[in-house]
């Protein structure tokens, strides 16, 4: 019965492997409640602010930010949000490809690109094929905070502001429900011509600015900068613990129906050798 020892020991270490599963589906379960209430009550102030630039994008102040200015450089910006931990499916995979994609397309138009990698995940990436990564923010846990967030994309906005790069985009993964997310790839600066016709609406906009338009363009478009870059990472998060939850709750499905042919196989094996003694005792009483 060495088969049958060996076919034991397979199934207690299956079971255990289930457990595991179960509990980090069940705890990505609690942590996708509240990942999710932060991500939505975030989104309207992300709508909002990204319509007012548009909209301040379309309108004729007598002040002109470098945001809103557009230049020649052959570099272009990209903040890349992943996640810290694995085991939440292709949900990195995703985004990852779709970046490869982009920076594909740019090479082929003798374009660079300079990366701010916000998660583990995403680092080790970019590391791996030789991007150059400027600045990286790590070990963010389970709550997004804005000033771990603003420091390693400052450094890309800088070079915008410089003339060094001419444009920048931040890729993450966007929540859609609980079994669906989507990787996406949007540009912060300049505005887009989409976000321009979105937020003007065929429309001429102008603004009274107190106390004047410098200020208040200035501290506006830093906002955005900021409600845009928190909301991209509160939906990363939303979406990595539906992800990892959907990932466990497949892993302790399939756990189970490998413990279940574990032990037709523990029980045939079993059967067989029960069989074999019973002859070998009938071939002796005969053989007697």
């Amino acid at each position: 019965m060495a088969a049958g020892k060996e076919i034991r020991g397979k199934i207690k270490s299956v079971e255990n492997t289930k457990k595991i599963t179960k509990a980090m589906e069940m705890v990505a379960a609690s942590k996708m409640r509240k990942a999710q209430d932060r991500m939505r009550a975030a989104r309207p102030y992300a709508e909002k602010v990204r319509q007012i630039a548009g909209n301040l994008s379309k309108a004729n102040p007598e002040y002109t930010h470098a945001f809103m200015q557009t230049n020649d450089a052959k570099t272009a910006g990209f903040v890349v949000v992943t996640t810290d931990k694995g085991l939440c499916g292709g949900m990195n995979t995703n985004v990852l490809r779709a970046l490869t994609n982009q920076l594909k397309e740019l090479q082929s138009k003798g374009m660079g690109a300079e990366a701010v990698a916000i998660g583990n995940k995403g680092l080790g990436f970019l590391n791996r094929i030789g991007a150059k990564v400027v600045s990286s923010a790590t070990g963010l846990g389970d709550t997004p905070h804005l000033d771990k967030l603003i420091g390693p994309v400052k450094v890309l906005l800088d070079a915008y502001t410089e003339g060094r790069i001419n444009s920048v985009h931040v890729c993450y993964t966007r929540f859609i429900n609980t079994m669906k997310q989507e990787a996406v790839i949007e540009q912060l600066l300049p505005l887009s011509a989409a976000d321009l016709q979105e937020g003007s609406k065929g429309r001429d906009w102008d603004y009274v600015y107190e106390p004047d338009a410098a200020t208040v363009i200035d501290e506006l478009l830093l906002r955005y900068i900021e409600a845009q870059v928190y909301q991209a990472v509160a939906e990363n998060m939303a979406s990595e613990q539906s992800a990892r939850m959907v990932a466990m709750k497949a892993a302790t499905d399939n756990a189970g129906n490998v413990i279940s042919e574990l032990k037709l196989v523990y029980n045939k094996t079993r059967q067989a050798g029960i069989t074999k003694e019973l002859s070998e005792i009938v071939a002796g009483a005969a053989a007697v």
